[in-house]
């Protein structure tokens, strides 16, 4: 596998990413559980055994509680902390007596979602912070002010942005210093406008897609690591029950169970393999809490696919042949 852009700035970042926004327990104010904290240590031991040393949170995954269980894990095993990197993101703002569910990139927002991230993780500085999602009202310089603070204080070592564009990654990096060097998407095999943003070129299909024409070229070119969510399709074509799916669903499934068989690797890891052979050397986010699934992930990485193998599953899974 090619190194990834965090490695320029995280050498001993792993390729896979572990999304931990599957623990905590229930998306509501109930207390987390023993149950919550013993999956918590579950979930990162196996992660550790995969190779696995990244861990993605955000500030609102199950209301908080993803970062407090984790936090529990590293409370009873503290030299943790210096052999992982540790992710966070803020932004995302739940309806609450003040308004409705909203995104906040306010500076004061910020710095506050960050001090509450570090107590509840029990650590006195994130590796990575990404800005969730962008906030129509964000003023960039003063996000760059708060990123200056946040930084000298110690409690933030890098930055970078979640669901944005280029030209809002520009904007915002034309008054922040500090490079930002994430950005992290939907991207997957059922999700692959970004790969459709380039093969449809010169076709009428262009405008159809669902993809900032030119977005993974710009990242690439800037050295801004491309992460991807959703990157399992949900298990749509690893296991996921298909009923109702349309035919190139079950196409797809069909074949990426027969590349399993001949790759000698489990479904998951051909559906991530498809991902992780992108030239953008995307970095998938598993947030998966079974560790039989998330060890059948980790095999991504030891299975390289072919050129033409690598068509099919693409062709198979949009429906068509190319233009």
């Amino acid at each position: 596998m090619n190194k990834t852009p965090i490695q320029n700035h995280l050498p001993k970042a792993s390729r896979l990413i572990y999304g931990c926004m599957g623990l905590g327990g229930s998306w509501d104010n109930a207390p987390y559980s023993q149950q919550d904290i013993d999956l918590a240590h579950q979930a990162v031991n196996t992660a550790l055994e995969c190779g696995i040393n990244y861990f993605d949170h955000a500030d609102i995954y199950t209301m908080g509680k993803a970062e407090q269980v984790f936090g529990e894990v590293l409370k009873a095993r503290p030299e943790l902390r210096e052999q992982i990197i540790l992710q966070s993101k803020c932004g995302i703002r739940f309806e609450d007596a003040h308004g409705p569910k909203r995104y906040d990139l306010s500076p004061e927002w910020i710095e506050e979602s960050v001090n509450n991230i570090l107590s509840r993780l029990g650590t006195d500085y994130l590796d990575t912070l990404l800005l969730h999602r962008p906030d129509p009202l964000m003023q960039p310089e003063l996000i760059a002010e708060a990123f200056d603070r946040l930084q000298s204080a110690g409690k933030v070592r890098h930055f970078g942005v979640s669901n944005m564009n280029q030209h809002q990654i520009s904007l915002l990096q034309s008054q922040i210093k500090q490079p930002l060097v994430i950005n992290q998407l939907p991207l997957s095999l059922s999700q692959a406008d970004f790969v459709e943003d380039g093969v449809l070129v010169g076709t009428g299909d262009s405008a159809n897609v669902g993809y900032t024409a030119g977005l993974t070229d710009y990242c690439k070119q800037n050295d801004i690591q491309l992460q991807s969510w959703g990157c399992l399709a949900q298990g749509l074509f690893s296991g996921r029950n298909l009923g109702g799916q349309p035919p190139h669903v079950h196409a797809t499934a069909r074949l990426v169970r027969e590349m399993a068989h001949g790759y000698q690797t489990s479904a998951e890891a051909i559906v991530l393999a498809w991902l992780m052979q992108h030239p953008a050397t995307i970095q998938p986010v598993l947030g998966t809490t079974h560790e039989g699934r998330l060890r059948a992930c980790a095999m991504a990485t030891q299975v390289q696919l072919s050129r033409e193998d690598w068509y099919k599953l693409f062709v198979t899974t949009r429906g068509q042949e190319l233009p």
